[in-house]
């Protein structure tokens, strides 16, 4: 895996059950010498994920909360100061598509919950986050997670693409803000990715698979100093053009 972290702090959202993105994304932190705070909606859970990870040699602090509210945000920053005195690394995993369907079938409350889960955490998160980043005096990094189907649009999942797009647009946004002041933002969209979520659901067999571990390498290397001179950027990991 790409990048020493040695030293420094990261905030990874959206860490669940076993599997799943955000558990792979903080275990290759961890290998990396990462601090963790890992945050996710459910506090069993989580705390399990932080329970595996310290027996891998990892110092991880959790903690739970709803990351649409500003509150919750707030607390999964301010644990980060607490525990080991500051930030240097978010990753924005939280999030996902809650809604397959016809557009027209989509009702306002089902696209104003795709937005939260997806748009409104990286904003609040980051938000909360950045005012840390800032105190390293250069060298923050934060990776969001927009989608493949932003750049590839597919039928059925309008409020997730719009949600996701709207990542991408936030990514850019706060690179450009943020530039001159040293803090990297840049975002991931990955394809079909090997969680255990979707190879129970998804049955196509000429469906191309993204492993956890090359997402990770990516993110990794994007939050990494490896690539200082890149912010504003939309990466994808779906190993096909």
């Amino acid at each position: 895996m790409p990048g020493d972290f040695r030293g420094k702090v990261a905030l990874i959202t959206g860490v669940g059950r076993p599997g799943q993105i955000g558990q792979a994304i903080a275990r290759g932190f961890g290998a990396a010498g990462a601090q963790l705070v890992i945050a996710g909606h459910d506090a069993t859970i989580v705390a399990d994920r932080a329970k595996e990870l310290t027996a891998a040699g990892v110092t991880v602090r959790a903690v739970a909360g709803d990351l649409t509210t500003p509150e919750a945000a707030r607390r999964a920053v301010a644990l980060a100061k607490q525990e080991f005195g500051g930030l240097d690394v978010v990753v924005n995993v939280a999030g996902g598509l809650l809604n397959y369907g016809p557009a027209l079938d989509v009702q306002p409350e089902q696209l104003e919950r795709e937005l939260a889960v997806n748009l409104k955490t990286a904003f609040l998160v980051s938000q909360a986050a950045i005012p840390l980043l800032l105190e390293r005096g250069g060298g923050g990094a934060i990776v969001n997670f927009a989608s493949i189907a932003v750049l590839k649009p597919q039928r059925h999942m309008a409020a997730y693409i719009a949600a996701k797009a709207a990542v991408a647009g936030l990514t850019r946004a706060l690179a450009r803000e943020f530039s001159d002041r040293g803090v990297r933002v840049n975002a991931v969209a990955p394809g079909m990715m090997k969680t255990a979520d979707n190879l129970a659901q998804v049955k196509d067999p000429k469906v191309r698979w993204v492993e956890l571990d090359q997402l990770v390498n990516a993110v990794l290397f994007l939050a990494g100093d490896g690539a200082g001179a890149i912010t504003g950027e939309i990466l994808p990991v779906a190993g096909d053009v």
